[in-house]
């Protein structure tokens, strides 16, 4: 599983002409669910999103969580983490999870969020969307749940 965070300010992502999530600040995660991916998988990136450590202290340090701060995350599917680009000009997602799965795993993300008392808003799975933020910081960190960075 695969995972871009993004802190963020007014953030929302719009979907089949209406906006499907809006937070005012928090994380962005773009997740990717492989094909191989388990529910260990799945924890990992729940883990590593609720307690990751990029927000600021009084000291302005990043040391706080999003868990530490009640900001707010918007989810947002996509498969294309996982294009491999390596070889030729046009990407290959093959090592991206089918859709079911895809899908499955994404709300299984979401609500174990929520279930730690993290606002979640989402964009909507399968979708073209338009996804509209203020990257703050800027701040990104990759995520991948086989450590291979």
């Amino acid at each position: 599983m695969r995972a871009v965070v993004q802190r963020v300010r007014d953030c929302r992502v719009r979907a089949e002409g209406r906006e499907t999530g809006r937070i005012e600040s928090g994380l962005l995660v773009y997740l990717a669910v492989g094909r191989n991916d388990s529910d260990r998988d799945l924890e990992y990136i729940v883990d590593k999103v609720a307690n990751l450590r990029i927000f600021p202290d009084e000291q302005a340090k990043m040391n706080l969580s999003v868990l530490q701060t009640s900001r707010q995350i918007l989810a947002v599917s996509q498969f294309t983490l996982y294009g491999d680009a390596r070889q030729g000009r046009r990407p290959s997602f093959s090592t991206a999870a089918e859709g079911d799965k895809g899908r499955q795993y994404f709300s299984s993300f979401v609500e174990l969020l929520r279930a730690r008392g993290l606002s979640v808003q989402t964009g909507l799975f399968a979708a073209s969307m338009d996804v509209e933020y203020v990257n703050w910081g800027p701040v990104t960190i990759l995520l991948d749940s086989e450590k291979l960075f």
